[in-house]
């Protein structure tokens, strides 16, 4: 049964360490972009959201877990696919408000088959 409870900024009763949690800036509604990066290839592959929760799971299980801001709830990457990304490593930026999940992906990280979702729609540059 998928947790749908709300994600929200740090809270009291947040299993995220304490420190970590502090260095975070989210959005309003207690979000923090994650970029997954192939971790061997600096292949760029998606971008997806966490909150405190989210960070957390990712951190202690080696499963890139997001929050679906669509359907108000956790998903581990893979589960239901079977495209699943290990974690190598995860990396906070320089503003606090982005992080680097480097990660082994297996399979297709875009849902919709693609290697990435940046392969689809490139667009044009200028003369």
């Amino acid at each position: 049964m998928p947790d749908t409870a709300a994600p929200s900024p740090a809270s009291p009763s947040s299993p995220l360490d304490p420190a970590v949690a502090a260095r975070l800036k989210r959005t309003a509604d207690g979000l923090v972009p994650a970029i997954a990066q192939q971790y061997d290839t600096g292949e760029v592959l998606m971008l997806g959201w966490m909150d405190d929760e989210a960070l957390h799971r990712t951190l202690t299980t080696g499963r890139c877990t997001y929050w679906s801001r669509s359907r108000g709830e956790y998903w581990v990457k893979g589960d239901t696919s079977g495209h699943v990304q290990h974690v190598k490593s995860v990396a906070l930026d320089c503003d606090g408000d982005t992080l680097l999940v480097k990660v082994d992906q297996t399979g297709a990280a875009c849902h919709t088959g693609d290697r990435t979702c940046f392969d689809a729609d490139p667009l044009p540059l200028g003369p």
